[in-house]
């Protein structure tokens, strides 16, 4: 039996895909030159999520105001673990920190949070598994934006596609289209950093 927290995601040896969803004129933007600039934020926290249908429950399949624009950004592998390594969990989970205070004190200060969500399923239903999204700080955006994106591509087209099909019941060939995501390896340092159990 797999872990109740789970990776899943499309990588390869090098980079992993990560999802967000922006308004037309951040997402075109970011598209268009591989990387995010104004009127996207630098000063907020952005949150990444390698799970597509969590995505897609997050941003009602790319209807919501604001969210219409899905991309589908290619992070280098060893940015993202490195990030993992720094995460603290937006809860004082007792098997990690030893009290309340304590996590209290590393949450203020963390570079990145990670928290932990029910995956979905085509139909949009809650799964048993949890998901990862990971919240980049504002200390880390410059660095996330400048070094860590590899490429930036459009998947607003497809997300249409995909959910044109769930819309009339076809869940089937929807989820032939979906992106391919299997369990992301972690080490077991930062499986327990993370809590994975």
């Amino acid at each position: 039996m797999g872990k109740l927290q789970e990776i899943r995601a499309d990588y390869n040896r090098d980079a992993i895909i990560v999802y967000q969803a922006y308004s037309e004129k951040i997402g075109k933007a970011a598209i268009k030159n591989n990387k995010f600039e104004s009127p996207f934020s630098f000063k907020r926290m952005t949150w990444i999520k390698p799970s597509y249908l969590w995505l897609m429950e997050r941003s009602g399949w790319g209807t919501k105001s604001n969210q219409t624009v899905i991309l589908g950004i290619k992070i280098k592998r060893s940015a993202w673990e490195t990030a993992l390594g720094m995460g603290i969990l937006t809860h004082p989970d007792k098997e990690i920190y030893s009290n309340g205070a304590t996590w209290n004190n590393q949450f203020k200060a963390a570079k990145v949070h990670v928290q932990w969500d029910p995956e979905r399923n085509i139909r949009g239903s809650k799964l048993q598994e949890r998901s990862i999204q990971v919240g980049i700080s504002r200390f880390l955006i410059e660095e996330y934006n400048t070094e860590w994106i590899e490429e930036i591509v459009d998947l607003t087209p497809l997300t249409k596609k995909i959910n044109q099909l769930r819309k009339v019941g076809k869940h089937k060939e929807a989820k032939r289209l979906l992106p391919y995501e299997r369990v992301y390896p972690l080490s077991e340092e930062i499986e327990k950093r993370i809590g994975v159990r």
